[in-house]
């Protein structure tokens, strides 16, 4: 009987500690976290970057999925790449959906800084295009290139944009004479440049 006894207590004692463990368990449990508190600390985290503040970027939040969207407009790939690291340090396991836009030519040239020149360069080396070593150069060929893009229509040809000491070279072929035109235009009325070296062929598409 006494054996029984003690194994009885045994028993009791191990359902004790158990139930605590259970216990301590649950109680350890984080809280859950709604989508306005998720959406505050990514958001809190990305303005607390002060490149970043002044950009404005949205955060849709979603805590049941521990993911947040992030959307809006930078002008850099490395301003893109600070709000994403931002917003992954406010936990390992967070998802995040990057939607933001990189816009370089929306940036003044008094905001236009080295990093920014470095990205420009690089796009550049890919189109077969060449920027000179300076600041301006780049932000120039940053300008031209978004407003060909944005403001001038070549159907029917490829228009490449060379910069060097804040000159304007214009190589390539377009549709027509008007388009030839138009395209030095673009570039001549662009801030920053000194003169355009056009050298862009009529070729016609059709």
């Amino acid at each position: 009987m006494p054996q029984k006894s003690s194994m009885f207590s045994m028993i009791g004692a191990l359902t004790v500690v158990v139930g605590l463990a259970g216990c301590n368990s649950k109680a350890q449990a984080p809280p859950k976290v709604t989508n306005d508190e998720l959406d505050r600390s990514v958001t809190a985290k990305i303005n607390s970057e002060p490149a970043l503040v002044a950009y404005k970027l949205d955060v849709d939040a979603d805590a049941d999925k521990n993911a947040v969207t992030i959307s809006g407009t930078v002008p850099s790939e490395s301003l893109r790449m600070k709000a994403v690291d931002a917003a992954k340090s406010v936990g390992a396991a967070l998802v995040v959906n990057d939607k933001i836009d990189v816009k370089p030519e929306l940036v003044e040239r008094k905001d236009y800084d080295a990093d920014m020149a470095r990205e420009a360069r690089a796009r550049a080396a890919k189109s077969s295009e060449s920027v000179g070593d300076s600041v301006d150069d780049a932000w120039i060929h940053t300008k031209v290139r978004s407003r060909l893009l944005g403001e001038g229509e070549f159907p029917g040809g490829g228009i490449n944009v060379d910069v060097e000491n804040n000159v304007v070279t214009l190589r390539g072929h377009v549709d027509s004479a008007a388009d030839r035109a138009k395209a030095e235009q673009i570039a001549k009325s662009t801030d920053g440049v000194k003169r355009v070296k056009n050298q862009l062929v009529i070729k016609p598409s059709r």
